[in-house]
């Protein structure tokens, strides 16, 4: 990628993130397939709606640039949604296997978060409020999602201890 301004960057990393949720909406639904718990069934398909309103936040982001909303592979998103896939293939439904989820889940919270924020100073820097502002919004949610993830891995981490034991 080769970007001769701070506009043309901050479009680059729109197209990425734009890649990134679209992956994401694929993914989540094998992830709550796979799931066990049911809570955490239950925040993969929350996280799933949600994650189709930041598709269209990144696409009025895209209209308030006068771009087009359009992707590039994000290969940082494609690696995170490959282990949750691994985490599927590799284990029978268990508690453990819900452990593996969580963790990648919040990997690619994690991840989200940062790429956000990055994109979020660009447009702050660039004088493009409204732009901020929804990508805000995503901060926000994805931060919560975390926060959901962290409280119910308390719960799953406890059942997959319990699940190792009795093996």
């Amino acid at each position: 990628m080769s970007s001769d301004n701070l506009r043309e960057l901050l479009i680059e990393e729109l197209k990425d993130i734009y890649n990134a949720e679209n992956q994401l909406v694929k993914a989540l639904p094998k992830m709550a397939k796979a799931a066990q718990n049911e809570e955490l069934k239950a925040g993969f398909l929350g996280h799933l709606e949600e994650t189709k309103v930041h598709v269209e936040r990144l696409e009025q982001a895209f209209a308030l640039l006068g771009e087009p909303a359009k992707g590039k592979t994000c290969h940082a998103m494609k690696g995170l949604v490959e282990e949750g896939a691994e985490a599927i293939k590799d284990n029978d439904a268990s508690p453990i296997r819900d452990a593996q989820l969580i963790g990648a889940a919040q990997r690619v919270e994690h991840y989200e978060i940062a790429a956000y924020g990055t994109v979020r100073a660009f447009a702050e820097k660039l004088g493009e409020a409204k732009v901020a502002r929804l990508l805000d919004q995503t901060i926000v949610e994805e931060g919560a999602t975390d926060k959901k993830l962290t409280t119910l891995s308390e719960t799953v981490n406890s059942e997959a201890l319990a699940f190792a034991e009795d093996k």
